[in-house]
């Protein structure tokens, strides 16, 4: 079934806003109330309010009655169809495929309980994990912001790197030490390896 124009132009206007896909990213960890929501993104309930009441007109939240409060909840099968509707899944395949954007959602796999477990709704680094494996998954997760066939400046690689850390030094000889990436003798240049 074809997708109107109408509708995309919804849900990517519900989308163009920061503080809406910051709700988005909290959502994606659980349920929250509207005032839970404006404590954690410094906003006011009202302005809270406006921004879900436009992701739940495009169908990317529920809004689930629970005692006196509703609780927001994302719909990640909204999410799923639209990006289903836009490329068809075997695209979506192939983009993941070329991108190396593939962060488990399998429960079962380390890589997602290492997301779940060091990272926000954002996908920040909250903290680095100790125990090897789990520190290799996560500099896996952190490695696919770079692109294979080019080479970055240290400069480059830690603008990158800011938006996971602000460790990014750390980040950057884990990456180097663990495999994913290469550098330069002196340490000019890097790239993926």
């Amino acid at each position: 079934m074809p997708t109107s124009t109408e509708t995309l132009l919804a849900f990517f206007k519900a989308l163009a806003d920061t503080n809406r896909l910051r709700i988005i990213g909290l959502l994606a960890g659980g349920s929250y109330t509207v005032d839970e929501l404006a404590t954690e993104l410094g906003l006011g309930a009202s302005t809270t309010s406006h921004h879900l009441k436009r992701l739940w007109e495009v169908g990317l939240v529920a809004a689930i009655p629970r005692g006196y409060y509703r609780y927001y909840e994302l719909r990640e099968d909204s999410l799923k169809d639209m990006a289903t509707r836009l490329l068809g899944s075997d695209e979506l395949t192939l983009l993941a495929d070329r991108t190396g954007a593939h962060p488990s959602t399998d429960p079962k796999t380390l890589q997602y309980k290492v997301m779940r477990a060091f990272t926000d709704g954002a996908g920040r680094i909250t903290a680095f994990p100790v125990q090897a494996k789990k520190h290799k998954a996560l500099m896996e997760y952190v490695a696919t912001a770079f692109e294979h066939g080019t080479r970055y400046t240290e400069q480059q690689v830690n603008t990158i790197l800011e938006r996971f850390n602000e460790d990014v030094a750390y980040m950057r000889r884990s990456l180097v030490d663990l495999g994913f990436m290469d550098r330069e003798g002196g340490g000019g240049l890097y790239w993926l390896v």
